[in-house]
């Protein structure tokens, strides 16, 4: 039986920083639950495709329909080695459900691997759970990481950063260095 992750996902959540970790998960032989808050396995959520084009922030354009696989209401968190949070848009109206932070807080207390890149630090700090932690985020959200007594850690956006279970990116140009930090965390082996 393959090892489960779980990918949080909702509406406009960020294309490549749903659809890469849950692909790549997969190709490893990770099964990868995508669920989102009131919806199904088969629902889709729509993306959002943000991209780094010379402007003062990033350009949002419109996505692709992500499948989720799972059932929300449904999971078992027990069944699950490891939680991805992706960014987007969607972090910002995920944070609000309680049922989300409970999922976050579960993950954290019980030492198991998280992954969070871009924005989804914003439901790590709407958990309670970057007191004392270094993490980074998209520079938007550090802000928000220190007021909650994180260090936010300042690296380029190809880069990831590993403080104990939790592994963080700044945004989706750091996917190779953010999957295969949370590839060792999960204590995952794979060999060329």
């Amino acid at each position: 039986m393959a090892k489960k992750i779980l990918l949080l996902a909702g509406d406009f959540t960020e294309d490549y920083e749903t659809m890469v970790p849950f692909q790549a998960l997969s190709a490893v032989g990770y099964e990868v639950d995508a669920v989102c808050p009131g919806k199904k396995a088969g629902d889709t959520v729509r993306t959002a495709i943000h991209d780094f084009e010379g402007d003062q922030t990033y350009s949002e354009k419109r996505g692709h329909n992500f499948a989720l696989s799972a059932d929300f209401d449904k999971i078992k968190l027990e069944d699950y080695v490891g939680l991805v949070i992706p960014g987007g848009r969607a972090p910002e109206y995920l944070r609000l459900d309680q049922k989300v932070l409970d999922i976050v807080k579960y993950f954290m207390s019980n030492n198991k691997p998280v992954a969070a890149v871009c924005h989804g630090p914003q439901i790590l700090v709407a958990a309670g759970v970057v007191n004392g932690r270094s993490l980074t985020s998209y520079p938007a959200v550090g802000p928000e990481i220190t007021a909650a007594g994180g260090k936010f850690v300042d690296i380029p956006v190809d880069k990831a950063y590993t403080d104990g279970n939790l592994v963080t990116s700044p945004a989706w140009p750091g996917h190779p260095a953010w999957l295969s930090q949370f590839l060792k965390v999960l204590g995952a082996q794979i060999t060329i």
